[in-house]
């Protein structure tokens, strides 16, 4: 279908560039930056959330409030003047917004603690996604809490929650977070020793009077599980009446601030008087929340969380009040222009996502008519709103993307209004084609030899599911199994099915499941979900021959939602409502599984381990990475591509130098053999096992290769590095879950491996494996500089809006986060860029890149490529927003190492070719792939009517087309004589 533009539409951008808000990071650093990224050629900010996130966030996941923004990131005024000045240089502004959790361990969450303080009777008490009937009966009514270090009694008996009052109002005190108390419950504190203030005073005395009057006020206060909404609203005015009061008394009345002080401090008891800790434990009983070691919320937890993570509930975005409360910030900061997309975090997290986006984009349609949330009917914006909808099913007044990782196969449901994902599908399919595919089965045996075990990746991926099922998420689980048991209970055919089957039978089928989650929101169920579920059932199944097929055969049908032709309307929106919460569950299970277990456990090429990638498979083809983009240009040929993100397991820098060891197992093989041999006096023994085991001692070398630093670096240099290493590894062998984890760290295990790396990094002459290791780290780095351009070029010319995570305009050698959040010296860039433009002028862009290149350590040959052609895309966006893309063949002895393909636009046909597998074509150290000895005979086949000369936009150099076999084509010789990446315009 043609897609005509229509009014609002959404701004399209033409790279984004994304920063990391934080304390060290505020909107006044953001706005002296702007004018430089302009300058890089970046048309749009992309901003992770800076709503209000809990004190201290170094990332903005953690909100607290949707409606303010972070009062650490800056003012108003400072907002203001950010935005206006990206405004002053015509940018965009995305902003990440985060539709499904918020952190509850904070007391600025102002909707939380009204629930912890009201319960059921709260009126958020539906904002987050609990559970007010759990399968624990004890739970009944209350939230489950697990915030504590230790169990319960022992914190509660060693001090460690405090009962304090302050402003009229008792809270408990547990960690850092000031919990409230149920105030019905004051009674327990007010009426404790009332005896003793009473014989203070005489009998008829004022403060007496009024704390009784209080007392009465607290006793027929309506209780926290009051449902009807007027008792409801008494409940929230009278608390605040009766708060107001005894503040008030107890100004008056330093006898009553006295009585209460001492009441406090009996309630907190005293450490080593076991007794004296009963008074606070009856308090906490009659809580609407029970507070409880962390490692209770793995079976008990009744709230739905962000993972696992007990700090980040979900909220239940599919109610409309709550919608329209966390969306108010967002929407006017729409409507004023000031954002012009949104990236919408943890799409799957949603109970409906396709209905969340497509309110979403009414709404962004809505303020853009200047009609605020509401529309005004058929015969208002809300109706043309439709009837635009009508005449352009693509039609989108704003621009958004979701993260969504899809899994080998997977398209984005075509349903969505969106632009497309932020891209790790393409991070993944680029960084594969600069993976040897040939060597898969070198690799195989290189690994399985090493660590002397064979490693299916696909059986540690399930293995590692399940896992996840028993120690982080079974009380998700335990939830569906009983959904399920209630379900099959209402049937004759079903109501012999145990609970026990048929928790293990969905336990099964969501570790088979084969993508992070399907999308049925209605009876229908899409052609695409229902092969998905079949495949997971019917694996599972295979898997499972002691469990009863029909069990299996029920989990199928209900998810389905194949209900018997006799159920009732009741029971088939029963089976919708689980099989939309199954779908809420595979999720994470797929991304602890997969990507913070199994990424951390096979190692054969560690560069192939990041988000959105199966590394099972050893790269990407060509003709792969080819069809990839055609299909994005097909479909969603604004969606956003990324080679680095917040979320990435190693920069695209460090990945790019181990990709290239794929293409020397020999020599690899012999290196790692090597190093384990010196190195063997470096591990230790405990309880009889080597530390480091022989998995991640490979883990260990290929790290280091990929991020030692560029360069020569002094010793404060070095010994950062160090310990960026060494906390690396500790998130590595955590993550693992094999040696230790987060859940029981194993401190000598830990220190045993930190020590190993200490000391094959200690700087000694002695220091055999340093010198050896060297030798191959300095080939991988040349490696990586021309992979790293090459990837680049494919990125910011391929279907898609490129994106550039902060800081990767140089060459950057960063792991996993924390390590990638490390602030950026945006200093050295503004001079960097600033010098490269004055040398342009100067010498010439052809005479620059020579220079760089002999000098390409230091990164600024990358930032010259990004400058070069960021900045023709924006002044030539044809070719690149709605051109064809045409994959081009090489013909010769080096065909397979070059990507090539043409952009064909209204004003004619761009060529982009990109050497790969470079480290072939550099078999000395300090050698470059540039040249003819390097590329012989292989000519660039071009498509018929290609222009006869052409200028290489990424260094000016005119390159001209000659005939091959008939065809025009340009000889790589000539092409990559200077320079390994081309962006060729007709000249």
């Amino acid at each position: 279908m043609e897609r005509q533009p229509r009014q609002p539409q959404a701004r399209i951008p033409s790279a984004t560039y994304r920063l990391q808000f934080n304390a060290g990071f505020t909107f006044a650093d953001a706005t002296r930056i702007v004018g430089y990224l302009h300058d890089l050629g970046v048309s749009d900010v992309y901003a992770s959330s800076y709503l209000a996130a809990k004190e201290g966030s170094v990332h903005g996941y953690d909100v607290v409030n949707q409606t303010i923004l972070n009062r650490e990131l800056g003012d108003e005024r400072s907002y203001h003047a950010f935005v206006d000045e990206l405004a002053r240089h015509g940018m965009g502004h995305i902003l990440d917004f985060v539709p499904n959790h918020m952190c509850i361990e904070s007391g600025d969450n102002i909707w939380w603690m009204d629930i912890l303080e009201n319960g059921m009777s709260s009126p958020y008490a539906n904002f987050f996604d609990i559970d007010w009937a759990p399968v624990k009966k004890e739970l009944t009514g209350k939230v489950l809490l697990p915030f504590l270090g230790d169990q319960y009694g022992k914190v509660l008996e060693s001090g460690g929650l405090q009962l304090l009052f302050r402003d009229g109002a008792f809270f408990v005190q547990c960690n850092a977070l000031q919990i409230p108390i149920e105030p019905r419950s004051y009674l327990q504190i007010l009426q404790h020793r009332l005896d003793v203030l009473k014989e203070r005073f005489p009998p008829d005395a004022a403060p007496v009077q009024e704390l009784l009057s209080i007392e009465t006020g607290l006793q027929h206060l309506p209780p926290a599980t009051e449902q009807d909404p007027e008792k409801m609203g008494e409940r929230q005015r009278e608390k605040e009446i009766i708060k107001k009061r005894l503040w008030q008394l107890c100004q008056g009345a330093p006898e009553v601030t006295e009585f209460i002080a001492e009441n406090v401090r009996i309630f907190n008891g005293v450490k080593g008087e076991p007794g004296s800790f009963d008074l606070m434990d009856q308090l906490l009983q009659e809580q609407v929340y029970r507070l409880s070691y962390w490692g209770v919320a793995t079976e008990e937890i009744n709230y739905r969380r962000f993972f696992d993570i007990n700090a980040l509930a979900a909220i239940r975005m599919e109610d409309q009040a709550v919608y329209h409360l966390t969306h108010g910030l967002l929407l006017r900061l729409i409507r004023e222009g000031k954002v012009t997309g949104v990236r919408i975090d943890h799409v799957d997290g949603l109970y409906d996502p396709v209905s969340y986006l497509q309110n979403l984009q009414k709404s962004a349609y809505l303020q853009l008519c200047g009609c605020g949330q509401g529309g005004e009917g058929d015969d208002g914006p809300e109706g043309e709103y439709y009837r635009e909808l009508e005449r352009e099913p693509y039609y989108q007044p704003l621009y958004a993307v979701v993260e969504k990782i899809l899994m080998k196969g997977e398209q984005l449901p075509e349903q969505w209004p969106v632009a497309g994902t932020t891209g790790y599908e393409f991070l993944n399919s680029v960084n594969g084609i600069f993976v040897d595919t040939e060597a898969a089965k070198q690799f195989d045996r290189i690994y399985d030899r090493f660590v002397k075990r064979v490693s299916d990746f696909t059986e540690i991926v399930y293995e590692k599911k399940k896992l996840v099922m028993q120690v982080s998420l079974s009380g998700e689980v335990n939830m569906l199994a009983h959904q399920l048991n209630n379900i099959s209970e209402q049937d004759r055919l079903t109501r012999d099915f145990t609970l026990n089957s048929l928790a293990r039978a969905i336990s099964e089928v969501i570790a088979c499941f084969p993508v992070y989650r399907t999308y049925a929101n209605s009876p229908s169920v899409r052609d695409k979900d229902m092969q998905y579920i079949e495949a997971a059932v019917s694996k599972a199944k295979r898997r499972n021959p002691a469990i009863s097929g029909s069990v299996f055969d029920f989990v199928r049908d209900v998810l389905l939602l194949k209900a018997p032709e006799r159920a009732a309307e009741e029971s088939r929106r029963t089976w919708l409502s689980v099989a939309m919460r199954f779908q809420q569950i595979t999720g994470p299970v797929m991304a602890k599984g997969l990507e913070d277990t199994a990424f951390y456990v096979y190692h054969r090429l560690i560069s192939l381990n990041d988000v959105g990638g199966m590394p099972g498979k050893f790269g990407t083809t060509l003709d792969a990475f080819h069809g990839q983009n055609l299909e994005r240009n097909k479909n969603f040929p604004h969606g956003m591509i990324t080679t680095s993100t917040h979320d990435s397991k190693r920069g695209e820098d460090v990945r790019t130098r181990i990709d290239a060891l794929s293409e020397l197992p020999e020599l690899w093989q012999k290196s790692v053999v090597r190093w384990s041999r010196i190195n063997k006096g470096r591990a230790s023994l405990i309880d009889n096992q080597r530390v480091p085991d022989r998995n991640e001692e490979y883990l260990i070398y290929q790290t280091l290769l990929g991020a030692w630093p560029a360069g020569e670096i002094d010793q404060a240099g070095y010994e950062s590095f160090r310990g960026r290493i060494k906390e690396y590894l500790i998130k590595a062998l955590r993550e693992a879950k094999v040696n230790t984890s987060w859940v029981s760290p194993n401190a000598a295990y830990e220190e045993a491996v930190l020590g190993f790396a200490d000391g094959i990094l200690e700087q000694s002459p002695g220091n055999l494996f340093l010198r050896e290791f060297r030798s191959l780290q300095k080939r991988l780095a040349r490696c990586g500089v021309f992979t790293s351009l090459s990837q680049a070029l494919l990125k910011m010319t391929v279907p898609g809006v490129p994106d550039f995570y902060q800081g990767t305009e140089l060459i950057e050698f960063t792991l996993v986060d924390p390590d990638n959040r490390r602030q950026v010296d945006y200093g050295a860039r503004i001079v960097a860029l600033r010098e490269l433009r004055v040398r342009e002028a100067e010498i010439g862009a052809q005479a620059l890149c020579r220079e760089l290149l002999e000098r390409s350590e230091d990164g600024r040959i990358k930032l010259f490529l990004i400058y070069r052609v960021l900045n023709y895309r924006r002044q030539n966006r044809d070719p690149f927003d709605f051109g064809e893309y045409l994959p081009l063949e090489a013909k010769g002895a080096r065909e397979r190492h070059v990507c090539a393909f043409a952009r064909k636009g209204g004003e004619g046909v761009l060529i982009v070719a990109a050497a790969r597998l470079v480290a072939t074509l550099m078999p000395e150290p300090e050698s470059s792939p540039l040249g003819e000895g390097v590329w012989q005979d292989t000519v660039l086949l071009l498509p018929e009517g290609a222009a006869p000369r052409y200028r290489n936009v990424v260094n000016s150099q005119p390159v001209e087309a000659k005939r091959h076999g008939g065809r025009p084509a340009i000889p790589l010789a000539v092409l990559f004589g200077e320079v390994s990446v081309a962006l060729l315009e007709p000249a």
